[in-house]
Parts: structure tokens; C-alpha cells; sequence
């Protein structure tokens, strides 16, 4: 991967040359503010782990602000889905979240 490409990302809404959802994992301070290169290109929200942290940075005019809560996504539940983010096994972190969606619905 390139080293200005994202770790992942996504167009939720429509088909277009850029995302709606960037997701990065810093691993290393310093370096080229990929926000900046976001904004310009239209990135929705930039959501960024870092330190064991997630945090959500949404697009509102020209720039970015930090949010709690996805506008993309609305109805996950990011706090919860932070728990899960760092489980060595995959398998067991989407089973235990799925679980905890179910049991917060009821």
C-alpha cells in the first residue's frame, strides 16, 4: 500500500472517485497530515485509531470535527465497538459484539 492511502476505506453512499469513510491506524507520529488531503478530496468522516483510541473526525464545510458519533453510521454504537477493536481473535470479537447489539436492542 501506498504510503499516503488509507488503511481502509469506503463509499457508503454513492459510487464516486473518492470515499465517504477513510480509516486510518497510526502507528507512528509525524509524517503528512492526511487530514488536509481528506478535505480537500471531500472525505465525509476520517475515523482514526491511535494509541487506543478511536476517534471520529466528520467533514463540516472545510474542515474536520471531532465527533462521538458517525453521521455515516448512526446507529453503532462506537463506544462499544472500541471494546472490540483490539481482540487478538477476530472470530471472538465479532461473535461478543454481535452479541452485545442483540442484548442492547432488547
Amino acid at each position: 500500500m501506498h504510503k499516503n492511502e488509507p488503511d481502509e476505506s469506503y463509499n457508503l453512499n454513492t459510487p464516486k472517485s473518492y470515499p465517504d469513510l477513510v480509516i486510518e491506524v497510526v502507528v507512528t507520529s509525524g509524517g503528512v497530515n492526511k487530514l488536509e488531503g481528506y478535505c480537500r478530496m471531500g472525505v465525509r468522516e476520517v475515523w482514526r485509531w491511535e494509541d487506543g483510541v478511536l476517534e471520529i473526525h466528520r467533514l463540516d464545510k472545510d474542515s474536520y470535527e471531532k465527533s462521538s458519533q458517525s453521521k455515516l453510521l448512526p446507529n453503532l454504537p462506537i463506544n462499544l465497538l472500541s471494546r472490540y477493536i483490539t481482540y487478538y481473535d477476530q472470530y471472538d470479537a465479532v461473535q461478543e459484539f454481535r452479541q452485545a447489539l442483540r442484548s442492547q436492542e432488547h
